[in-house]
Order: structure tokens, then sequence, then C-alpha cells
């Protein structure tokens, strides 16, 4: 199915000709039909030569309904562009063609109508002049009477010829329906009809509007039932949930897009605008309508406050209107969608820095991510971007120049804490990450590479293990005395003499440079699995007094070191005197 947007100003004559197009009533309401007047959004379809299915969205002509009219153009990527033999390019039609110019449509029909009743041709050469400014340039035009038939066959062939040009959409994207009318239907409850660009919506589907999940009952497309539906398509959807869906909401796959009401945006002006926006206009996207703050940041880039929440990728486009008071409603600009989720401007001089960024900026994840410095990929997408290679950590990706700023700053900030605590065994994971302002412990972990390591949960800096010179030198002292005798511990004076203080043995001890054995025992790392090969080489079972002269050490330190041993489970108590060696150990 191709869905298109019947605009122009002559209300009468389009929908006189999508009648005779399609044999449907595009006005649904009394008063349009008693008044020739559309008011509402009408929707009516017909198979075309080839048999492709087309959905037609009439929308309104007259400017008080523009609001509406661009409810139904939104979503929709071609217009079949009307103008009336006998009046002519009016200032409505201009209106229109403004709008769907700062929207971007370049794909579409001129279709001159009322051809009984006035010449065609000077209408026809007025709005062909008219649309090529306005980027349209390239739409077929084709002459009809929607009262006597004149020029229908030839129009339903150029809609083929039309349609089977249009790009193929995605049915893998994620889900955003533009609701463009709400209903009830007795027995089944809430039905809400869009235009689906792309994607695909099946009977059983969970998608959210506004954050609220609903669930999808049952599915029309074009009156017919249907489990499912690919865009492009019109389709009407029974919903259950308990939120109450109202037109200019969307339906979206959860977590797919982003939910916001603050964005950074690219301002292009709409042809025959050139002053200041106003601080307050009306921005529309989809079908939705939202009263949104400007505020500039530079020429061309601006930020804009939304009144809600909605749904947006980055690229998306807002068409910003001023919502008229006592003057006709203007469409005055587009806004392009540079960052759906844009930092804080807090410091002086920010919003000057961060129209520089905006200016650069470009469609992508690199670009967020030079601004945002990391993201998880789940955030990435919501924001409509492709994730830009492998994560550096996790699902957690980073600005590469930021990544490597913050190895430098890491290192740094390692060394630092060692100056500042010279006694502690490096510095602790939690205090690395609240350092370097990071969200996620995981990003400090990554970070760390030789000469940085890891060691019982902090960071250390060489082969010291993070200890500080003075506290190192002691240390390989005392490897070097225990090199002849490993197991005859120092007392504690000369442990004192040689540097190592409690603090400083704290710091040795916590670091693993050395073995705790008991208060005032210390060995070399390892120590402990030494001697237990030693005594596992005595006959079993053995008494302390073997040990203490098969380990050539006192027996100040050998019984320590026994109970240590038993406690690994190198060694087992058999009665008070002995012990056996097991092997293994914890």
């Amino acid at each position: 199915m191709h869905v298109i947007a019947t605009a122009g100003h002559v209300d009468h004559g389009k929908s006189t000709l999508v009648r005779a197009l399609t044999g449907m009533e595009p006005d649904r309401l009394e008063e349009e039909r008693r008044r020739g007047l559309t008011i509402e959004l009408g929707h009516a379809w017909t198979a075309l030569p080839s048999g492709e299915r087309i959905a037609f969205v009439d929308v309104p002509g007259h400017e008080r309904f523009l609001g509406t009219m661009l409810a139904g153009v939104g979503p929709v990527p071609v217009v079949m562009f009307v103008v009336a033999a006998d009046e002519g390019w009016m200032p409505q039609s201009e209106e229109h063609l403004v709008a769907l110019e700062t929207l971007g449509v370049r794909l579409g029909l001129l279709v001159v109508t009322r051809a009984d009743l006035a010449e065609p041709g000077p209408a026809v050469l007025e709005a062909r002049a008219r649309l090529a400014r306005g980027g349209l340039g390239q739409a077929e035009a084709l002459v009809v009477s929607g009262r006597t038939g004149e020029g229908l066959a030839e129009l339903r062939a150029a809609l083929d010829r039309l349609v089977s040009g249009l790009p193929a959409p995605d049915a893998e994207a994620p889900v955003r329906l533009w609701i463009d009318r709400v209903f009830s239907v007795r027995g089944s409850g809430t039905v809400v009809t869009g235009t689906l660009p792309e994607g695909r919506v099946s009977t059983g589907d969970e998608l959210e509007i506004d954050g609220e999940p609903v669930r999808i009952r049952a599915i029309e497309s074009l009156k017919e039932p249907v489990d499912s539906a690919t865009g492009v398509a019109r389709v009407a959807l029974n919903l259950r949930g308990r939120l109450t869906p109202e037109r200019g909401r969307a339906l979206v796959t959860a977590g797919a897009w982003t939910s916001t009401d603050l964005v950074d945006v690219r301002i292009h002006a709409a042809p025959g605008f050139d002053g200041p926006l106003p601080r307050r206009l009306t921005a529309h996207i989809g079908s939705a309508a939202i009263t949104c703050d400007v505020r500039p940041l530079g020429v061309l880039v601006a930020r804009l406050r939304l009144g809600r929440r909605v749904p947006l990728h980055l690229g998306d486009l807002l068409l910003l209107r001023d919502p008229g008071g006592h003057r006709a409603p203007r469409v005055l600009a587009g806004a392009r969608v540079l960052d759906p989720r844009p930092p804080g401007l807090v410091r002086r001089g920010a919003a000057r820095a961060r129209a520089d960024q905006l200016a650069a900026a470009a469609l992508d994840a690199p670009s967020l991510l030079r601004v945002h410095r990391l993201l998880r990929g789940e955030q990435l997408l919501a924001m409509g971007c492709e994730l830009p290679g492998p994560p550096v950590e996790g699902d957690w990706y980073a600005d590469p120049a930021h990544w490597s700023s913050l190895g430098e700053r890491l290192a740094e900030a390692v060394r630092r804490h060692g100056d500042d605590h010279p006694l502690e065994p490096g510095m602790p994971l939690e205090a690395a990450r609240h350092e370097l302002e990071l969200p996620d412990r995981r990003l400090v972990t990554a970070l760390i590479h030789p000469p940085l390591k890891t060691v019982g949960g902090r960071i250390v800096s060489g082969p010291s293990g993070g200890l500080p010179a003075t506290v190192a030198g002691a240390v390989r002292r005392l490897a070097a005395e225990l090199s002849e005798r490993p197991f005859l511990a120092p007392e504690a004076g000369h442990l004192t003499a040689l540097g190592l203080g409690p603090r400083e043995l704290a710091a040795a001890v916590r670091a693993g440079a050395l073995l705790r054995v008991a208060d005032g025992i210390v060995l070399l790392p390892g120590a402990d699995a030494r001697a237990a090969a030693v005594l596992a080489a005595l006959p079993q079972p053995f008494t302390v007094s073997q040990a203490k002269i098969a380990l050539s050490t006192s027996r100040r330190v050998a019984v320590p070191l026994l109970e240590h041993l038993d406690r690994r489970g190198f060694t087992e108590r058999v009665d008070d005197y002995h012990r056996i060696c097991r092997v293994g150990g914890s």
C-alpha cells in the first residue's frame, strides 16, 4: 500500500476528486458536506491499474484548519497538490506549499481540477512554476474534472508511475505511529487510526503511548481485518490499556525512541520568512502540535522546550508555526533535531560553546558522542543512531578523544592519590570512578592498562604494587635478609629499624608485599606454602620442636606459623603435641 496526502486550497475540488477516484466520501462530517469545506482529515482508498493499493489522506484547505492539515501531511512523504482551474493559485495554496517545502516533501503530483469550469492552462503554468521553486519541480502535472471524469484515467496512470518509484520502507524499523483519529467501538473499545510509515504492527504486539504500555487486540487496514501490517499503510488499531489515547500522541516500540521535551535543532527558515523567531511557537511533528519555547543559541541553531514529551530520533524534522492570535497562522521554519537529549547550559558562555558544537554537528553517533562523551548502546539506538563499532566496555560507547583523555587522567589520579596517601596500597576503584565522574565502575576497570593494575579492589602502579618508594625499599631490604633463613621473622625492633613500623607493615601487607602470619610476625609472600613443603618431608606426625629445627627458625615464629598453616589447611593437629602435613591447602 502507498499513502498520499491531498493538499491545496480548494476543499470542494479536492473532495470531489478523491470521491471520483475512489468512489468513497472523504468528508465524514455532515457540516463538511453541507458547506463544501473540509474540516477534519478525510480518508479514502482505491486500487490502481497495476493492482497497487493507494490511500488518500484528504487535508483541510482553509487557513483556520492549518494545524489539522499539518496533522495529515506530517507522517506522509508524498503529496497530490490540487489547484482549481477557476481559482488558480490562492494564498492558502501558498501556505500549504510552504508547509510541504519546510517538511521536505519532494515527491508528488500537481493536479489542476475543475477543468470543466475554466481553461486550466494558466493555472497549470502558475502552479508548476511555484511548485518548482518549492522543491516539487519534478511533479507531473495533470488536468482533470472530478465532476465529468475528464483526465481521471490519466491521473490513475500517473499515480501508478509515482508510487512505483517510491523507496521501499524498512519493515524492521521501530514503530512510531502518530495517531490522527480516536473513537470507540461498542464491544471492542478504543480504536486509533494513523499512517504507519515503516515498521510492522501485529496483533498481540505491545507498544507504548507516553511510556504507558498498550496491546494491539485487532488490526484493520482499509476496513479489512489483518493479522499484521507493514509500512507504508493506513491502519486502525483496537487497543487495550489504561491510557486514553488522543490525536497527536504516538504509538511506539518500547525503548526505540527518546522521549523528550528538550531538543537542540538546526533552523531553516520557511520561504518568505526572514525575521527572528518568536520566543513561543507551535511545533508540529507527525499529527502532534505542541507549544514550545525557543531559545536561540546561534544564527541557525536553537534549543526548543516542548510543552510535553514526544518520541524523537536524531534527524527528525519539526515544523515551527506562529499559532496566530489576531493574525493568520504562518509556517515560519523547519527545525532538524541535532540532539534529542541535549546537555544542560549552566556555565557562563555555555550557550555560545554549544552553538559552535551544533554548527559542526552531523546526524550520527560520533557527533553525539563528542558532546555526551559516554552513552550506552541502548541510548544511541533510542536516539536513532547506528552503533559505531565495538563498545569500550559492556554496552558503553565513548568518544575516542575523551576515552584517551580518561586514561591519562586515571594515571595522574593514581599518582596523585599515592602522593597524598603514601601508606595506602593504591587508589580504590570507587574513588577513581568519582574522580573521573564515570557512571559505571566497569569503565574504570576498562581504562586500566600497564603499568596500572588492580590489586584487591585498588589501582596500583608499577612493580612496587603501589607502595611508596620508602616502604618498597624497606620490603626489599627485609627480603634480602630473609633470603638465607626465609622462616626467621625479625622482631618488631628490627622491623622498625628497617623502616617498617606498624603503618608501613599494614600498607605492605595490604599490597601483598608481605605475609602477616600473626601480630608481629611477617614473612615474604608464599612463605607458608614453602614451609608446608619442608614439613611434608618430615616423618609424620611431627612436633613443634621438629618443625622449628626443619624450618631453621625460633619457637617465637614456629608456633604462630604452625597455627597459620592449620588455618590454611596445610597442616592438621592429631593430638596436643603432634601434627601431620596435608597435601595441598586452601
